[in-house]
């Protein structure tokens, strides 16, 4: 009787998590404006760290977060920022380097992290962030589709609808926690998000040398208002002297940067007109 073949070890299946780490690695190699760390699942919350739904639970920790963002602001401007510009500069880094985290793994490899609450962390005394990867939402031509953990829609805007919906689920807390200490209403501070948002989608795109996809992109997702973000990306262009054309847009919010820095307000604020965008894009020194 010929023994029958020893059979080949199995192979031990690749999880959701593993398969998104890599790209939130990537997504920190490439944004030298984001410090992230990518965490091994499960990981405990870490000390001197907190999440969204903490700082709703614990004002304490709150404060110590505001308490070092004043300090931030006192070394770099030399002036004492008011309790709600520090409380609104705040939420703008933490709303910016969530959408970057959540929609740069979607801009990358058309993979949208499944974040839980408390999988996005930050770091109380600086702006420092952690990510623990998960599941993922993706296209059905994805080679991870079959994977347990993986959700798989139909088309891109049902992946975009997704990309929303999981931006929204990690926004809500960071609101609920800082709105109260920017005396600011639900439609503000919802019209921050969406510029954080589509500001995370240009900047990787302007990392990448693909500003113009990035631009397009923006606007896929954010088309016009889509609940509950108030309105849509709405870029426009400006033209420089040597016919060159640059894409702009005009936030819905502020994060009250003018404040701390009168000279340095954000190139997409509302106070800041085409004329300043252009001298800043052509490198022209400032008038007078």
């Amino acid at each position: 009787m010929i023994p029958a073949p020893a059979s080949a070890p199995a192979r031990p299946s690749v999880s959701a998590a593993a398969l998104l780490a890599p790209v939130h690695r990537r997504l920190a190699a490439l944004c030298p404006a984001l410090d992230l760390t990518v965490a091994e699942p499960p990981s405990p919350v870490r000390q001197g760290w907190t999440d969204a739904a903490e700082l709703v639970l614990r004002p304490e920790l709150l404060d110590t977060l505001l308490d070092a963002e004043a300090e931030r602001i006192r070394a770099r401007h030399g002036r004492t920022p008011r309790p709600d510009v520090a409380a609104s500069r705040t939420l703008h880094a933490m709303l910016w380097a969530v959408s970057l985290i959540v929609s740069g793994p979607w801009y990358l490899e058309r993979r949208v992290p499944l974040l839980r609450s408390g999988d996005v962390r930050t770091r109380l005394a600086d702006d420092a962030f952690e990510v623990v990867p998960g599941a993922f939402a993706c296209l059905p031509d994805d080679p991870a589709a079959a994977l347990p953990g993986v959700r798989v829609v139909h088309d891109e805007e049902a992946l975009r609808a997704e990309l929303r919906v999981a931006v929204t689920g990690q926004v809500r807390p960071l609101l609920a926690a800082l709105g109260p200490r920017l005396r600011r209403g639900p439609r503000a501070l919802w019209g921050m998000a969406g510029d954080d948002l589509v500001s995370a989608v240009w900047y990787l795109g302007r990392m990448l040398g693909e500003e113009e996809h990035a631009v397009r992109a923006a606007g896929e997702l954010l088309p016009g208002p889509l609940g509950p973000f108030p309105g849509g990306a709405d870029f426009r262009t400006l033209t420089g002297r040597d016919g060159r054309r640059h894409p702009t847009r005009t936030r819905l919010g502020c994060c009250l940067h003018y404040t701390v820095a009168p000279a340095e307000a954000c190139a997409t604020c509302p106070r800041t007109c085409d004329a300043e965008r252009l001298r800043r894009l052509e490198g022209d020194p400032p008038a007078g």
